[in-house]
C-alpha cells in the first residue's frame, strides 16, 4: 500500500519540531514534491479530539496505561484517515510525532514499559513504521525554557516536572540507539537555519534527493 514516504520529527518539549516540520514541508515542496503536513496527537478530526483530552489538564489525569491506549487510538485512526491514504496516492508525508512519542512518554517516563507499548502498538497499527525518524535533541532545561514561551495551554506534558523530562531525553537516545537504521539524533541546540541544514543533509541523504 506504501508508496510515498513517511517521516516523522520527534523529540522532547521544546525541541523545534513543529518549527522543523513547516520548514521540511516546504522544501519538500520546492523539490516537486506532493506532501501532507500532519501531527499527533491529531491528524484527523476524532484523532484531534482526543489531543484535546492529552495535551490539556492535570497532569495526572490518566493512568499511563490508559494514556497510551489514548495516543494509540487517536494514532490508528490518524493513519486510517490521513496518513494511509496520502502514502497510497504517492504522497509523501511528515507528522510531528509518531509512535516513537508514546514509547517515549508512556513506555519509559511514564513507566508504562516497552514490552507493553510494543504489544499495544501490535494490535493498533501493525508493523507500520516510518521510513526515517528525524530526533531532535537538546539538554532538558534549554527544552523547557524554549517550551516555556509558548501560548495555547498545551502545557499537560511540560509540567510534569524535571526527573520526567531528563527520562524522556534518555528514552529518545535510546530509541535512536536501538534503531540506527530508521532514526537520525539531530543537534536541536543549533539555531533554526543550522537545525533545518542539518535536517535536509540527513533527508537528502537517505532518500536520494538533489540538495
Amino acid at each position: 500500500m506504501k508508496q510515498g514516504k513517511f517521516i516523522t520529527l520527534e523529540g522532547g518539549e521544546g525541541s523545534g519540531k513543529s518549527t522543523q516540520s513547516r520548514r521540511l514541508v516546504e522544501r519538500l515542496k520546492l523539490h516537486g514534491l506532493d506532501v501532507v503536513a500532519t501531527r499527533e496527537p491529531g491528524g484527523a478530526p476524532g484523532a484531534e479530539e482526543i489531543r484535546n483530552l492529552l495535551v490539556r489538564g492535570d497532569i495526572g489525569r490518566w493512568d499511563p496505561l490508559t494514556e497510551t491506549l489514548l495516543h494509540f487510538a487517536a494514532r490508528r485512526q490518524h493513519l486510517a484517515e490521513t496518513v494511509w491514504p496520502a502514502l497510497a496516492a504517492s504522497q509523501w508525508v511528515v507528522s510531528d510525532r509518531f509512535a516513537d512519542s508514546t514509547m517515549a512518554y508512556q513506555g519509559y517516563a511514564q513507566g508504562v514499559g516497552r514490552d507493553a507499548v510494543e504489544r499495544v502498538q501490535a494490535a493498533a497499527i501493525g508493523g507500520f513504521l516510518p521510513d526515517l525518524t528525524l530526533i531532535l535533541d537538546l539538554p532538558v532545561d534549554v527544552g523547557l525554557a524554549r517550551a516555556g514561551r509558548r501560548t495555547g495551554g498545551e502545557d499537560r506534558y511540560e509540567r510534569m516536572g524535571l526527573p520526567f523530562h531528563q527520562r524522556l531525553r534518555d528514552a529518545y537516545l535510546d530509541i535512536a540507539a536501538r534503531e540506527p537504521g530508521r532514526c537520525r539524533l539531530i543537534d536541536a541546540t543549533q539555531n533554526l537555519d543550522a537545525v533545518a541544514a542539518s535536517i535536509w543533509t540527513t533527508i537528502a541523504g537517505h532518500f536520494k534527493l538533489a540538495a
